[in-house]
């Protein structure tokens, strides 16, 4: 999501950016690169940071692995679609679960048990694989599975960050977020396609197992990090409770609107594996670039995220960056260059960075901290289970007419879902960082 009008938007920004002011010299660094404040005063933040980039870089080499394996055996792309679907019910349901559980316990220790599960998992598919146990229905068990796993560590781990920086360095803290998992979704899928091309699916699976050590061992030096709790209940807290502050909050909500809009309708990501064969008449290290196009966007998206920080209008960002999104992809969908189309993958990953970047901080901006866990795991099934829900739509749709209409056609479909929205929440565009009203 490229901006077209950074200056504008700087324009009616407050002087004050996150962090220590830089100083003359300083300005045009800080306003191109990211912000890495967060880093250099914060050293269980860093270690955090640096221990999910890693085991990222592994979880998507696992998750392009399982798309190749499945349609390795089946040769459709309505069952690698099924591979979200089968994950996007234990999203849902666990996601809303896990925030209501890192509301109430330690997160630290949520973390490194859930954590310390999904290595296990990564474990088991290497396993089957060395034993050539390939069967479809065992891949959709244990993608199940780690969406649990996924769906009770995120909570908690998003939740953790508003109390490792201070509140002037969240929209940089959450850029150099957005690298971890860029980052590890850059390098994942390019070394995923080119290790299961050269050892096959069980070097994945056991690279993905090593490097969930490196996430392991920063949650294990935080400290414990209960929730704060600032309501009269006693006990565990509730999901219905966080669902009713929801309800009150229309800028949070349009937050997850606009990103479903994105996730849902013009996501192509399960259409890769038949995409690098009929379009490119390519093998699984196509698929890897396919797959690393956007995620190197993203990447670029946050290394140049120092402006964001002076971005006050944080809802005409969101909604500037998701129609970009889905101008993108629709792009893609006409083209049948490779490069060609890795460009507009990259743009898109670009404009995704942006609109996470604000999504979140307006979220932890506006939420109390006995809430944030609740309402991360509302977050988490938005950004996590809409994906899903779109791989299954767009294999779907290509299965009934081509992978080009099911591309071209949902990216359009996400820019007019968008301009619906934006009509009807006129207010989210008015969003001002300086006052947040969630």
């Amino acid at each position: 999501m490229t901006r077209t009008t950074p200056r504008t938007q700087s324009e009616d920004a407050a002087p004050d950016g996150p962090g220590p002011g830089p100083g003359p010299a300083a300005g045009p660094k800080r306003r191109i690169f990211a912000d890495l404040t967060p880093l250099r005063t914060s050293p269980d933040y860093r270690r955090l940071w640096a221990g999910n980039t890693i085991s990222w870089m592994g979880q998507a080499m696992t998750a392009l692995a399982i798309s190749l394996q499945v349609y390795d055996i089946t040769r459709s792309s309505f069952y690698v679609g099924l591979v979200g679907l089968f994950s996007l019910v234990p999203l849902v349901v666990f996601g809303l679960y896990g925030g209501a559980v890192a509301d109430t316990v330690d997160r630290r220790k949520l973390g490194l048990y859930s954590s310390s599960a999904a290595a296990v998992l990564s474990v088991a598919l290497a396993t089957a694989a060395l034993l050539d146990y390939h069967r479809v229905w065992f891949l959709y068990l244990v993608v199940a599975l780690q969406a649990v796993c996924g769906a009770l560590t995120s909570p908690a781990r998003s939740a953790m960050i508003p109390k490792l920086v201070p509140p002037e360095q969240l929209p940089a803290a959450n850029a150099l977020t957005s690298l971890t998992t860029t980052f590890g979704f850059t390098a994942g899928p390019m070394l995923g396609g080119l290790i299961v091309g050269w050892w096959g699916y069980q070097a994945a699976y056991l690279i993905d197992a090593v490097a969930f050590s490196a996430a392991l061992y920063a949650m294990w030096r935080l400290p414990a990090m209960r929730p704060e709790r600032t309501d009269d209940g006693q006990g565990r807290a509730s999901v219905m409770d966080g669902l009713r502050f929801l309800g009150t909050r229309p800028n949070i909500r349009m937050t997850f609107f606009s990103d479903l809009c994105a996730m849902v309708l013009a996501q192509p990501k399960a259409l890769f594996p038949a995409i690098a064969l009929l379009w490119y008449g390519g093998d699984a290290k196509i698929v890897g670039l396919l797959v690393a196009a956007p995620a190197i966007g993203s990447l670029l998206g946050g290394l140049l995220s120092g402006w964001q920080g002076r971005i006050r209008r944080h809802g005409l960002a969101i909604l500037i960056s998701v129609g970009a999104w889905g101008l993108a992809i629709a792009v893609f969908g006409l083209t049948r260059n490779l490069w060609l189309g890795l460009l507009f993958l990259g743009l898109a990953g670009w404009a995704d960075t942006i609109s996470m970047v604000f999504r979140t901080t307006m979220l932890q901006a506006a939420t109390p901290d006995d809430m944030r866990g609740r309402l991360q795991g509302v977050f988490i099934v938005v950004v996590a289970g809409g994906p899903r829900l779109g791989d299954f739509l767009a294999g779907s749709v290509a299965q009934l007419t081509s992978p080009g209409i099911a591309i071209t056609g949902g990216g359009l479909a996400c820019v007019l879902g968008l301009v619906l929205l934006g009509l009807r929440w006129r207010g989210f565009a008015r969003y001002d960082a300086r006052s947040p009203q969630a």
